[in-house]
């Protein structure tokens, strides 16, 4: 019985270190998107353009 309920918390740890990994991951990856999306459009004026509608 204890060697059933060790397995299983074994498990659960090993479900619980592999969900952290892949948010770990995931962003990082997307922390890189945006860090690239940024430099790519810093030859853009700092402040957006402001269109007059009459």
């Amino acid at each position: 019985m204890k060697t059933k309920f060790a397995a299983s918390v074994l498990s659960a740890l090993l479900y619980a270190q592999g969900l952290l990994g892949f948010a770990a991951l995931a962003s990082v990856l997307l922390k890189e998107r945006a860090h690239a999306e940024i430099a790519a459009g810093s030859d853009m004026p700092s402040v957006p353009a402001v269109l007059e509608v009459r």
